[in-house]
């Protein structure tokens, strides 16, 4: 690994800095061809006018020097043509304006070319660039633990440099060594569940981190891979009253008239997991209209014609915050489920009697969370259950359940 990460280092180093080279370059070379254009158009704005008064004298000049010449040619003429051509001359004379030259513009006035170029650049560019890039041994931060989730994986992170005050991290992954990585997550938590993974394929993972107050990100940890086995939670399709995503694992109460519970596709749901509803913001109304039968929850069994998980053989909270166990309302009460709320439900196995194929005596302890309240409680079944269903039930439109 340090022989590696070495050789690495030093490739992104000198290809850093051979990009630099290129890009300063570039960027002086620019900068050379604006000022010179800067001297062009200067030149060329200033020199036209000169070029034009000169032009008006030079044509004075040999205008007068023609005029002289045929002055010169009527006096030393005979007398016979004598008066003439002093007549001519007089003539042209009078027309001609020797007198009237164009306005020469004075020497302060006439622009003088010269760079003005400050030294200082090269000793701001010099302590730039001897501050510019660090190596560092390891990273602040590093993947620590990869819990399996259905069609998921909980990624946690930690940081290792304890001088290091991270403000956001960033999380990435790829499904193969030879793909791109891709951000999954930018945010200040420590940990961030990764859904719609599929099920025994291995995924890299790399964390990064921003300091307080600076833009940079840190280097990124050592990439490590994590897999989950557990297939994930899917609605069952074909219940007229519900409309699924794509991936099945959001369920949306439609206008249809037919009512009953939405069970998942397979028991899914094991004890020892936490089993997540979200109620998912849907268009400008962010929630259906409530019923006292809605209910989110678990069951050893699925019951067609149900209208409701407030039965036997199921736990489940109502939309108003009320639990039933085994279709009994216990006193606790939860919040009501609106905009956004997220309901978990926790169970492990306390088993009592006997317990075989044939039946008998299983006892579940249930944690059921929501909006930071919990309420605890013994779910008694009347068989083993290894693996569970999960369901939900809504009397009106509206209603939109992510399960993970």
């Amino acid at each position: 690994q340090i022989k590696d990460s070495a050789t690495s280092t030093r490739d992104v180093l000198e290809q850093h800095f051979s990009d630099l080279k290129g890009t300063l370059k570039k960027l002086l070379d620019e900068r050379l061809t604006s000022l010179l254009q800067e001297v062009d158009v200067i030149e060329q704005e200033s020199i036209k006018p000169l070029d034009e008064c000169q032009k008006l004298i030079e044509h004075g000049v040999s205008t007068a020097d023609d005029l002289l010449r045929e002055g010169e040619s009527a006096v030393d003429g005979d007398v016979g043509q004598q008066n003439e051509k002093l007549c001519n001359f007089t003539k042209k004379a009078l027309h001609i304006q020797l007198d009237s030259l164009p306005e020469v513009p004075s020497l302060v006035d006439v622009p003088c070319l010269s760079a003005q170029l400050d030294d200082c650049l090269l000793t701001i560019l010099k302590n730039q660039i001897f501050r510019h890039g660090t190596v560092a041994s390891r990273p602040p931060v590093q993947l620590e633990e990869f819990v399996e989730k259905p069609g998921g994986i909980l990624v946690r992170w930690c940081k290792v440099d304890e001088d290091f005050s991270a403000q956001d991290y960033r999380l990435q992954f790829r499904k193969s060594p030879g793909s791109p990585f891709e951000d999954v997550y930018v945010g200040s938590e420590p940990e961030f569940l990764v859904l719609h993974m599929d099920p025994h394929v291995d995924y890299q993972f790399r964390v990064c981190a921003r300091g307080d107050g600076r833009q940079e990100w840190s280097p990124w940890s050592v990439a490590q891979t994590g897999r989950t086995t557990l297939v994930p939670h899917e609605w069952t399709t074909g219940l007229e009253g519900y409309s699924l995503s794509s991936r099945r694992n959001i369920a949306l109460r439609n206008d249809s008239q037919s009512c009953g519970v939405l069970y998942s596709k397979a028991p899914t749901y094991f004890c020892g997991q936490t089993l997540t509803f979200r109620q998912v913001l849907f268009g400008i109304e962010t929630v259906g209209q409530p019923d006292r039968r809605d209910s989110l929850g678990v069951c050893a069994e699925q019951r067609r014609g149900d209208e409701s998980l407030q039965r036997d053989q199921a736990v489940c909270v109502s939309t108003n915050g009320a639990v039933f166990v085994n279709g009994k309302e216990m006193t606790n009460q939860l919040p009501a489920v609106t905009s956004g709320s997220t309901v978990t439900f926790d169970m492990e196995v306390v088993q009592f009697g006997a317990c075989s194929n044939e039946g008998g005596n299983f006892k579940l302890r249930v944690t059921i969370s929501s909006n930071n309240r919990e309420v605890v409680f013994d779910w008694v079944l009347d068989q083993c259950c290894g693996s569970l269903y999960f369901g939900c039930s809504f009397s009106y439109p509206g209603w939109k359940v992510l399960v993970f």
